[in-house]
Formats: C-alpha cells, structure tokens, sequence
C-alpha cells in the first residue's frame, strides 16, 4: 500500500551558497539532514514517497526553497515539496510572480503560512493570536493560489482557527491545509474551546488537516494515548477524506525516531482500515490531484 509522510524536513550544510539561519535548527541538530538521510530513513521504515516542507533555516526570500528543489529533483519519485515566500511586498505583482515560481515545479504543492510565529525574516517567535494571515495585503496571494490551482498550508495554534475558517469562508477556491492539528499542547483540551473551532472549520470543503507531530504535542510515551481524542474529533468532523498522516521528521528527533512518528496510527482502535487508508495516502492524493 501507498504510504505518503505529508511532512518532513530535510536542510544541506552551511555554505556561503546557501547560509543558514543557525537559531532555527531544530532542536538537538548542529549539522545537515540532507535529502540522502531521509530517503534511508524513509526506507528504514517503509514510506514510499514524503513532502519535503522547506525550513525556515534559509529564510524566506528567493532562495529559500533552493535545497527542497535541488531535494525533489534528485529523488523525483519519491519528494514532493512545500515552500516559503515573502508574502508582503511592495509589489503585488511581485508577490504572484514569486508565488508563481515557488510552485512552479510540478511537484511543488504550494506555499506554507507560519500563522503562529510573529511575521519576520526568520520566523521563531510564537504569537497564539497573530491575525496578520488576514491582512489585505495577502489578496494577491490568495487569488494567485486560485488561479495557479495550489495549496496554502497554514500553521495556526488553536486561538487562530477561527482566522482559518474566515480565509477558507473568503476563498473558497483556495485548497487550505491545517499543519500539526493546531499543535495541541497544555493549554488545549479536545473537548474545548478554543481547539473545537475544528468543528466549525470543518463546515468548509476546501480545507484538510495533518494529523501530524504527535510526539511534540503528547505528555505520555508511544503510542501517545493523551492525543488520541483530539484525533476521534478530527475524524468525526473532517471525516477521514480530509485528514492525512505526517510525522514533522526530523524536527521530532528530541522526542520520538521516525517509526514512532507514524507507527502511532496503528494503535488507535477506532480507525478502519478505510480510515487508515486515507490518512496514509488517500487524502494526499485527492487534495493534491496525484
């Protein structure tokens, strides 16, 4: 069966070429996690083909997603990518043309909004409500997205889902994807406001979730039981045809190793093996049309 991990991260080493950002490495890395370390990890653990989401080490400039490119098109049968960009210029015109190259390559399947971090060159510092996803100067993206038939994938806490669902209510043409289910954490609870604006966010089509980076979110070990009623919910509300598996790999290295980023599924009692289906590739492919 077709296993599709909807989110990794892979980044080459320090060049004058390609310089990083050192302060948003991920944690417990001081070296590369080249394309290469993935295939194998990959491999190790039977994924056929993952999404490479580009790091915010080499910003968000032009260059940005030069080493996801360069990734993609050494393993063209097993990559696919996400990529970063400037969303406020001066230019709007300037802000399509750069959307437009970003996903350009047809394994590029659209561009990432950091909607949780403050809006900087390097984004790292976290804001629950940052509400600069909804600023008028992103028209241009949004109507570019529509026209170029490409996905934005926005990473929100909780606090920002009802910003999420007025984006997918204005642009219903634009394929939204919600990373890491909010990230979960200390101040969520399944059942409660503000994460159960899920519930409410579910009511637009076009936005799908990733049931992904458990192991950050969970308090308790493999098989992460503490997060699993954030999953039933999704599930209900979504339906298992908008949710798909990721692990955030290897951003997870401090917590769990790259089986236990996924293996997690298989221990959850209320999935079919339909349900299961979707997660792994399913989704991945009527949302992207592969």
């Amino acid at each position: 069966m077709r296993f599709v991990d909807t989110h990794t991260h892979a980044w080459g080493m320090n060049t004058a070429e390609l310089p990083w950002q050192a302060e948003v490495l991920p944690p417990g890395w001081d070296g590369a996690y080249n394309s290469g370390d993935l295939i194998a990890d990959m491999d190790a653990v039977g994924v056929n083909e993952s999404v490479l989401v580009t790091t915010p080490l080499y910003g968000r400039g032009v260059r940005a997603n030069e080493y996801t490119m360069r990734a993609i098109e050494a393993f063209p049968e097993r990559l696919w990518g996400v990529g970063l960009m400037d969303f406020f210029q001066d230019s709007p015109d300037q802000v399509r043309a750069d959307l437009q190259r970003v996903v350009g390559h047809k394994r590029m399947l659209g561009v990432r909004m950091h909607a949780c971090l403050e809006y900087t060159e390097h984004p790292t510092e976290l804001n629950r409500t940052a509400n600069w996803i909804l600023d008028d100067a992103l028209e241009p993206v949004w109507e570019m997205a529509a026209d170029l038939d490409t996905a934005v994938f926005v990473f929100p806490k909780a606090e920002q889902l009802s910003m999420v669902a007025d984006l997918a209510n204005a642009h219903p043409g634009v394929q939204l994807v919600v990373d890491h289910m909010a990230f979960p954490d200390e101040m969520t609870d399944p059942h409660e406001r503000p994460w159960t604006d899920f519930e409410t966010l579910s009511e637009h089509n076009n936005v799908a979730v990733k049931v992904s980076s458990l192991p950050r979110s969970a308090e308790g070990e493999w098989p992460y039981r503490d997060m699993h009623g954030y999953v039933r919910n999704l599930v209900e509300w979504f339906g298992p045809e908008r949710l798909m598996l990721g692990s955030d790999y290897p951003w997870m290295d401090d917590w769990a190793d790259y089986e236990a980023c996924l293996s997690w599924v298989e221990e959850v009692d209320f999935l079919s093996a339909r349900d299961l289906s979707y997660l792994s590739h399913r989704t991945f492919e009527r949302v992207h049309e592969v």
